[in-house]
Order: structure tokens, then C-alpha cells, then sequence
């Protein structure tokens, strides 16, 4: 099935311009979810939008927007309204500028969408506006409106597309001070530091995301696997959490584990599970009881009914 668009609209640089469309480059589909049972019954849980002095149900054309001003006060506001002020970024996303990568704090990035040409017309100039952008090596700026607010956009090459980044606005970002005013100024001495590199320079690498599982949600398949299949559950022991004491000692220890984990990762390094394409698969798609000897098979990766 072909992705669903967020949001389309156009792209312009000054007096060059082109119909996009914008994509989400991330999904938690995947991820095993939950629904709120009634214990007793077995039901799901359904939520009502219900009036909070009558207790009646309100159907969703009666629903309007409200701002509370005072406990129990509030100012109507009307769709018709809302749309007055809608800004022209509602359908254009105008570069306003162009920036350096580093000069953009993580601290403001929220997520990342995928922007190409929307139809057939419009690549030449969506492609000068994207190598413009990769010649001059810098990330331009724009804003774009997405669920009624208008949020800023960084833009940057990707392949033969564009990725953008939504920005926070500095008011959504909290100051480190009232975080860090309280941490102690440590005196740090060269050894430890030297010992603290050495273990950084034993565990160096790339940074690879096909390495890494998501264990919670994989013992989460193995959870639901084990009930369906009629299993037992027993808790596992969590190893008991114990106190630095002497920071050298443990800095001395830690290169020396460091080092056999070197010797034992010459191997190529295991690839974790594919989630964005078979995480779900691994559920048993069973409507009773299976024998613990099926049940113990990993490879078979059958489709799942929905959790």
C-alpha cells in the first residue's frame, strides 16, 4: 500500500516553487500495544466524551474548542475562526533562511519527515531547490503547518529526496540550569581520565541501528508467546545494584573487562531483529494451546493476528 501523505502543499525558494508532499519517516505500528480490559467480563474498555456536570454523552457535533481563562471560564472558539488566522504556511513551506547542521541544538528537534515531488510535475525545480542545499552544504529553514500549528521545518538533503526535521520553539525548551545548579563541581585527575579514554578507545565503533533490539519489546513477544501457548510465568532475578566505592579501582576493573569484551567482539557484531518488517511476525498466531515444541520455534515467523 502506498504511503499516506501528512500533508501537501508547496515548496518555494524566492520565485521557484513545486507541489511536495510530506511523509513520516518514522512509525510505531510495530510495537506490541495494549488494550484496557474489564477484569471480570473481559470486554474492552470504550472511552464516552461525556459532559462533566450532567454526565450525558456529547456527540461530536456538539463538541467546540474552549480556552479556560479562570476555573471554570472559558472563551468559544469557532472552527470558522480558527481558520481565519490560518497562515500561509498552511499550504507553503517558504524558506526563510539557510543555516550550518552544527548550529542546531538536538535539543530542539522533535521528528523527521520525508518531503519529495507531489505528481508529475514540479521535479526540475524540487531538484534545484534539493542540490542547492547539498552544494552549499547547509540546511534550510522554513515552516510548515501541521494539526493547526505552524511548526518550523529544517530541510536537508536525502538521496533524491529531502528529509525535514520539526523544530521546538524556545519556549518548549527548558533551561539545564534549574537541572544542573545543584551538581557538585568535581575535581577530575588525569589518571582517571586517562583510564576513563582508554575504555572509551576499547569500545569505539560506528554507530550501526541494525545492531541493536529492542529488548523490552521482544520480552514482551516472548511474554504474550508463553501465555498463549499455555506456559508458566516466572519472574526472573534482577541482578542486585551495587555502590561505587573506590572510582579508580572501578575505572581499572572496567578496562579490564573492557579489554576481554574486545577479544570476544572480533566476530562480526550480531544484528539485532529486523522490527520495522518482522517484529510482529514472531507472535504465534494461534487461538489455543500449541505443544511447547512448536512453540519453541524462532524461525518460523508466521503472520500474527493483532494483539
Amino acid at each position: 500500500m502506498a504511503p499516506r501523505a501528512n500533508w501537501k502543499g508547496f515548496l518555494r525558494l524566492s520565485l521557484v516553487t513545486c507541489p511536495v508532499a510530506l511523509y513520516p519517516a518514522t512509525s510505531e505500528s510495530e510495537k506490541i500495544a495494549f488494550n484496557q480490559l474489564n477484569r471480570a467480563a473481559g470486554h474492552r474498555i470504550k472511552y464516552l466524551k461525556v459532559d462533566a456536570d450532567s454526565g450525558d454523552e456529547v456527540p461530536n457535533e456538539d463538541i467546540v474548542k474552549g480556552y479556560q481563562f479562570e476555573k471554570d471560564q472559558f472563551i468559544e472558539v469557532t472552527k470558522e475562526e480558527l481558520e481565519e488566522i490560518a497562515l500561509e504556511s498552511t499550504r507553503t513551506i517558504e524558506i526563510d533562511e539557510f543555516v550550518d547542521r552544527a548550529d542546531i541544538d538536538p535539543r530542539y528537534l522533535i521528528r523527521p519527515y520525508y518531503l519529495r515531488p507531489d505528481g508529475k510535475v514540479g521535479h526540475d525545480a524540487f531538484a534545484v531547490i534539493r542540490e542547492t542545499i547539498r552544494e552549499m552544504n547547509k540546511v534550510a529553514i522554513g515552516r510548515v503547518v501541521l494539526t493547526s500549528r505552524e511548526h518550523i521545518i529544517a530541510l536537508e538533503p536525502l538521496g533524491k529526496g529531502l528529509v525535514g526535521t520539526l523544530l521546538r520553539y524556545p519556549y518548549e525548551v527548558r533551561s539545564e540550569q534549574e537541572y544542573y545548579d545543584e551538581i557538585q563541581d568535581v575535581k577530575v585527575t588525569k589518571d582517571m581520565l586517562d583510564l576513563a579514554r582508554h575504555i572509551v578507545n576499547q569500545k569505539a565503533g560506528t554507530f550501526e541501528p541494525e545492531k541493536f533490539e529492542d529488548r523490552y519489546e521482544t520480552a514482551l513477544i516472548d511474554l504474550i508467546n508463553q501465555k498463549r501457548s499455555g506456559k508458566p510465568i516466572t519472574p526472573k532475578e534482577r541482578p542486585a545494584a551495587g555502590n561505587v566505592v573506590d572510582l579508580m579501582e572501578a575505572l581499572r576493573r572496567s578496562v579490564g573487562g573492557a579489554s576481554a569484551e574486545t577479544k570476544t567482539s572480533k566476530k562480526p557484531a550480531k544484528k539485532g531483529k529486523k522490527a520495522a518488517v518482522g517484529q510482529r511476525e514472531m507472535l504465534m498466531p494461534i487461538a489455543g494451546k500449541k505443544p511447547a515444541k512448536e512453540a519453541k520455534k524462532p524461525t518460523a515467523r508466521p503472520q500474527r493476528k493483532s494483539a
